[in-house]
């Protein structure tokens, strides 16, 4: 009976200190977008420090505001900001009248304004005769020439209160602000999964307009930042200057040289919202077999001076079984070996249907705003008047054609045209429409030859009378910039050798990742990764796995509420994150499980560190 009384005292107590820190932090979040516009912004001046604190019923000293901000501080952050709260308490009444005790030796309850003026003006953080005297006006707490400090300290803490108040009000009222303390804008690139729940398949995207590797290391870290108090754990990870290309595909062409092999190209594109669409495919083996597995960028040869900005692009693939139903996908495995820039999978898959979903963390292919030095010119006119294109167009126009013929027999298929033709424009070509094409344009076994390509192209040029709008359409669609080079596109490669049978793969469609994928992604992570339950909270469990060049944390949620979690990389170095944002928050729906990011290295040449601090808000 005293243990279950004792079980249920700890119980309650801890019940009551959970309840606390959250009323704690929500008191931090009102006082800090009382003068920030999100919680993810940084506190930037000792002047932005003083008045967020004073918002959280603080009334700091300078003395106090020197102290964490020193001479190399340049900003505090969300968690900074809520460390200080934890260790700059609120002064209390009996606090306060004791200060007050201290001027007025006779316990009179009164200090004349003669002696505040003095005390105020000459001691401390001195205060202008002006600053005293909009205290000594004051009708509530002074009479005849004093102040009243049992009546100003009463104001003084309500005043406080209400000024918290204010800004926990505010922050309920307003929709915006209440979505911004969580950083919800961040989180296109990441879809929280509830395992197993099937979604349906994400449209296709039409667009008509404008364990660890050796020699790493990993060690406990908290940065300054880390929010003391809260739920939280740390993982740190160093990898050595081009280590992450050690780790090599074993693939021995002596025993390989009699398996058979088939190859498919594809591309990601990056949308204008920054989501990655690709192709994905459909694998069929006749027969249990060896399989090795293979995805790389493609290499298009460049003109010079042209630089290939997808070659540094990390790209994988991720295996799943088919069964009854494409909805019951399961993982078998994805692609976790690297060699420079491929990355492979050896292993022996049974007889069936699989699908090869590509996947790019959105790490190197994303948005960059870059200035233009001039628009390429697409179209010029001959002697005769003649339309034609220029040299840089059909350079452009080539490397398309390489990209888009996925069987890379040199033609293109009304399939892969097809492709070609819902990226830029968002329709298909018939059976009858590839007809009038054959009279028109030359074509080799009823495919459109790299000629044929071209010609249609002009031919489009020659419907808007010279007017390159629709060719700039096609090419923006395609990753392409003003100055004819690809951006915002990565074309790749898959190869796959079977040793007993030959593997067919077809391009099924082209689209977004979707429920499928993230599923996937988040089971990979937390099969193969290191996991950390926070501290102080059971349920929440961070899933860190670096795959090659790659690391990846992911967030599982184990309790019956949504959580959201605070997410921290500052102490990193020469790492870059898919989200763009250094210190983050993410919202996690429950039992369920979400990717929280993946962060890549900056520069492969010289050492990187992850340090990444997770925390419950």
């Amino acid at each position: 009976g005293n243990q279950k009384a004792t079980h249920s005292e700890n119980s309650q107590g801890k019940k009551s200190q959970h309840a606390e820190e959250a009323i704690f932090y929500m008191n931090c979040r009102a006082a800090y977008l009382t003068v920030l516009k999100s919680s993810l912004e940084n506190i930037k001046s000792k002047e932005q420090l003083s008045l967020v604190l004073q918002q959280a019923g603080r009334n700091p000293s300078q003395k106090t505001i020197n102290k964490y901000w020193t001479s190399q501080t340049t900003s505090l952050n969300f968690d900074d900001f809520c460390a200080i709260l934890k260790k700059e308490k609120p002064a209390t009444k009996n606090e306060l009248l004791e200060a007050f005790g201290k001027i007025d030796t006779d316990k009179a309850g009164y200090v004349s304004h003669d002696e505040l003026y003095k005390i105020l003006t000459t001691r401390g953080d001195k205060m202008t005769w002006e600053e005293v005297a909009t205290i000594t006006k004051q009708a509530d707490f002074n009479c005849n020439g004093k102040l009243d400090y049992n009546k100003f300290c009463e104001l003084y803490l309500t005043t406080s209160e209400q000024c918290c108040k204010a800004a926990r009000d505010r922050m309920e009222v307003d929709p915006r602000l209440r979505q911004q303390q969580f950083g919800n804008q961040t989180e296109n690139s990441s879809e929280g999964i509830t395992l197993p729940v099937s979604k349906p398949s994400p449209r296709i995207s039409r667009k008509t307009d404008h364990k660890l590797a050796k020699g790493d290391s990993r060690a406990p870290s908290r940065p300054s930042s880390a929010q003391n108090g809260k739920a939280s754990t740390s993982t740190t990870v160093t990898v050595g200057a081009s280590s992450t290309r050690n780790t090599r595909l074993i693939i021995e062409p002596d025993t390989m040289k009699e398996w058979q092999c088939a190859q498919s190209k594809g591309c990601f594109y990056l949308e204008e919202d920054g989501e990655i669409i690709s192709h994905k495919y459909r694998l069929h083996l006749p027969q249990r077999s060896a399989v090795c597995i293979t995805i790389k960028p493609l290499n298009i040869p460049q003109a010079e001076g042209k630089s290939c900005h997808w070659l540094s692009v990390d790209t994988a693939l991720f295996i799943l079984k088919e069964n009854e139903t494409q909805e019951s996908l399961q993982l078998v495995s994805f692609t976790e070996l690297q060699h420079k820039e491929m990355f492979g999978w050896r292993g022996e898959l049974g007889s069936g249907v699989y699908w090869l979903l590509p996947f790019t963390t959105g790490c190197r292919l994303r948005k960059v705003k870059t200035q233009i030095p001039g628009e390429a010119k697409l179209l010029w006119r001959d002697e005769d008047g003649e339309l034609a294109l220029t040299k840089e167009f059909r350079a452009a126009l080539l490397d398309i054609f390489e990209t888009i013929d996925l069987d890379g027999n040199g033609l293109l298929s009304l399939e892969e045209y097809n492709f070609f033709e819902l990226r830029t424009s968002g329709e298909k070509c018939d059976q009858e429409a590839w007809a009038v094409c054959k009279e028109s344009f030359e074509m080799k076994k009823n495919e459109l030859t790299r000629q044929g390509f071209m010609d249609l192209n002009l031919m489009e040029a020659n419907d808007r009378d010279g007017d390159p709008w629709d060719l700039w359409v096609t090419l923006l669609s395609l990753g392409y910039n003003k100055a004819l080079e690809m951006t915002e596109a990565c074309p790749f490669v898959i190869d796959i050798c079977a040793e007993r049978c030959k593997p067919r793969i077809k391009a099924i469609s082209l689209e977004a990742g979707g429920s499928q994928l993230s599923r996937a992604l988040c089971r990979s992570v937390v099969n193969k990764g290191e996991a950390k339950v926070l501290d102080g909270s059971e349920n929440i469990i961070i899933h860190t796995y670096k795959s090659g060049s790659r690391i990846t944390s992911v967030i599982e949620n184990k309790s019956e509420n949504k959580v959201i979690i605070h997410v921290n990389n500052e102490q990193s170095k020469n790492c870059l994150n898919n989200r763009g944002l250094t210190v983050f928050a993410v919202e996690v729906a429950p039992k369920s499980m979400m990717v929280s990011q993946h962060v890549m290295p900056l520069n492969e040449q010289e050492e990187w560190i992850y340090s990444c601090v997770h925390s419950l808000v």
